[in-house]
């Protein structure tokens, strides 16, 4: 799942934050390996999704 909410991001804990962007920057790793050996992704939108919900969690953390 790429995509977390700001509802969501406001009622997890600081661990569970950095446990969610670890999750979500393997699957942009994973999504990127897909890409650059040739093949088009499942799920074009998933670049998207996934890079904001990281900026999302990361503007979290910085507060």
């Amino acid at each position: 799942m790429t995509h977390v909410s700001n509802r969501e991001i406001a009622s997890m804990s600081s661990d569970a934050l950095v446990d969610r962007l670890a999750e979500l920057q393997e699957e942009l790793l994973q999504l990127r390996a897909e890409q650059s050996l040739g093949g088009t992704p499942s799920n074009m939108g998933a670049f998207k999704a996934c890079r904001r919900s990281i900026a999302r969690i990361r503007t979290k953390m910085a507060e």
